[in-house]
């Protein structure tokens, strides 16, 4: 599978990544042999790039990652995981279940945390749980609420960490693009994640983020291609959800539009959405959440699917695409 090389840290992203939120019992539980059995797959099909957090099923997923990946060669994949959350011991509520999307028991709480030593705990929890001797790449989770401790302690430290070889590549995560490109223009950073704010529905990381990563050499990875589902599916059903809540009828219908112009020119929606995303040079690699070894085959086959470039010009004439969102507009 191509991959890319973030900077000059010597981390390489195949161009499509795993998403592990799934093997922290993302909604619903996922066993042990489930988790292994798709992540046997993925590395058979050359993805070679493998992204966790803490904040996934409480630390659940970096053990299954870890474990996962044991007896696979170190130097042949790279792993990120976050920091900015904590996770602190909670035995008064370990007969509850997490009650943030996890299928887990809550004996553990999630603590924000960005100062230099949060960093510092945060890292050594997950190499515990992991199991690795070093992490390849390291995203400050979602620091909306706490730019300034982001900027002032957080990403100093882990500047610091990536000199002395703890960490390979550093950046932030987030589900908006206009924090990311602050980080991209005032931080020395390798690479950001940008969840759902560049797809084939909506490209606010075009007026923003994208132009600048590509100016400084930033390695974009895109994670929420699908908008939480609204574009996973080749129609989308009355139920899709968009942003993790039910889709708005009129946000429907448009999607359903472009599946129907996706379809007359012989590709389905979630393949033009893969395809839309990867056309843009700053983007390095694709993160898809991945449960099963189903979805992992299906994901590879999408990913590498061939979408013919006049899909862009249709959609771009049936006013689905703005002009300036045409990939040709990207070069």
């Amino acid at each position: 599978m191509p991959a890319r090389q973030v900077r000059a840290t010597g981390v390489r992203l195949t161009s499509l990544g795993y998403g592990a939120a799934q093997a922290g019992n993302l909604y619903r539980p996922t066993t042990d042999a489930e988790t292994q059995a798709a992540f046997d797959v993925a590395w058979e099909a050359g993805v070679r790039y493998f992204d966790t957090a803490p904040h996934y099923g409480l630390g659940l997923s970096e053990r299954r990652l870890g474990a996962s990946l044991a007896a696979r060669p170190r130097d042949e994949y790279v792993v990120s995981t976050k920091v900015g959350r904590l996770l602190v011991p909670s035995p008064e509520t370990a007969h509850e279940r997490d009650p943030d999307m996890f299928d887990v028991p809550a004996d553990v709480r999630r603590v924000w945390d960005f100062s230099r030593d949060g960093i510092l705990r945060s890292l050594e929890s997950s190499l515990e749980r992991t199991g690795l001797d070093r992490l390849d790449v390291v995203y400050l989770h979602d620091p909306d609420d706490h730019e300034e401790q982001a900027f002032a302690e957080a990403l100093p430290a882990l500047v610091e960490l990536r000199e002395q070889g703890v960490v390979g590549a550093i950046g932030a995560g987030m589900n908006q693009s206009a924090m990311l490109a602050r980080f991209v223009r005032d931080a020395d950073v390798d690479v950001v994640m940008c969840a759902g704010r560049f797809t084939l529905l909506e490209q606010p990381a075009l007026t923003d983020l994208l132009p600048l990563a590509a100016e400084r050499g930033v390695a974009v990875v895109v994670a929420g291609v699908y908008n939480s589902g609204l574009l996973a599916r080749d129609v989308p059903p009355d139920d899709a959800t968009y942003d993790y809540v039910q889709a708005p009828p009129a946000l429907l219908e448009r999607t359903r539009h472009v599946a129907a112009v996706c379809a007359e020119h012989g590709v389905t929606l979630p393949e033009a959405a893969l395809a839309y995303v990867r056309s843009h040079p700053a983007v390095g690699s694709t993160v898809v959440g991945l449960r099963t070894p189903d979805q992992v085959r299906e994901a590879v086959a999408r990913h590498t699917a061939v979408v013919p470039r006049d899909l862009w010009s249709a959609l771009v004439g049936a006013g689905l695409l703005a002009p300036d969102a045409h990939p040709d507009a990207f070069a």
